[in-house]
């Protein structure tokens, strides 16, 4: 196994970090690492924005509900953005429209592949790291705290420092369940794996929790997306330029 597949197969999310600020090198370092991910058709419909300021680090803490949106080492906010693209077209005469579903892919998809250059340069430098998708409770608000122009949406967070514990390595569902050859496999067919695979996260919450929590995957996912969550997506986006008005 080379370096970098070592450093992606041990991944762990980290949520407690050391009181120490990411220097300017640093920073600019993981930036430039996540810039040099695919982007579709050189569009690079996204941007990086870096949050510093302490007001409103806390302002996204209280939105996420999570401290170490506040206590890290620094908070990267990763935002699909066509605002740049629509305001040179104005300045070209060539007005252009980013109102449809490919154009919220794009960027949304731009940006993660750039998150994810940036993780695993900032693991690379022995940094820990955590998403945080949390940021969508109130994606109006974040719009506010952040200042976003139209054209522009928060999609998730990203907090990275030197790491204050170990965390713990989630276990991924089998490889035959994840992987498909050709064709779509149903789910009867991978159904023993996935058995296995719960029994082994329920010891695995039994563990961590001090017998405390015992829930499987299945059950944990199911649970979750049986709840309607995060209904105001939908109309932030569309106000933001979005999916048509």
């Amino acid at each position: 196994m080379n370096e970098t597949i070592d450093i992606l197969k041990n991944h762990r999310s980290i949520r407690k970090f050391k009181d120490e600020s990411l220097d300017g090198e640093t920073v600019r370092e993981l930036v430039e690492a996540a810039q040099s991910a695919s982007t579709s058709s050189y569009v690079q419909a996204y941007t990086i924005m870096g949050v510093t300021d302490p007001a409103r680090k806390k302002a996204l803490s209280e939105i996420s509900t999570q401290s170490y949106v506040e206590n890290n080492g620094h908070l990267f906010v990763f935002l699909a953005d066509y605002h740049r693209h629509y305001e040179l077209s104005q300045d070209k005469g060539t007005p252009i429209a980013y109102d449809k579903t490919e154009q919220l892919i794009v960027g949304t998809v731009d940006a993660a592949l750039a998150a994810q250059n940036l993780a695993v340069a900032a693991e690379s430098m022995g940094l820990g790291m955590c998403y945080i998708g949390s940021l969508r409770n109130d994606m109006a608000k974040v719009i506010e705290i952040l200042e976003l122009p139209k054209g522009v949406i928060p999609l998730f967070g990203m907090v990275v420092g030197k790491p204050d514990h170990a965390g713990s390595r989630k276990e991924r569902l089998p490889f035959e369940v994840i992987y498909h050859e050709n064709m779509y496999k149903p789910v009867e067919d991978v159904k023993d794996s996935i058995d296995a695979y719960d029994k082994e996260i329920s010891e695995y919450y039994k563990e961590r929790s001090g017998g405390r929590r015992d829930d499987t995957w299945s059950d944990q996912v199911i649970g979750m997306l049986s709840k309607k969550q995060r209904i105001d997506v939908d109309a932030v986006i569309k106000g933001q330029g979005f999916l048509g008005q």
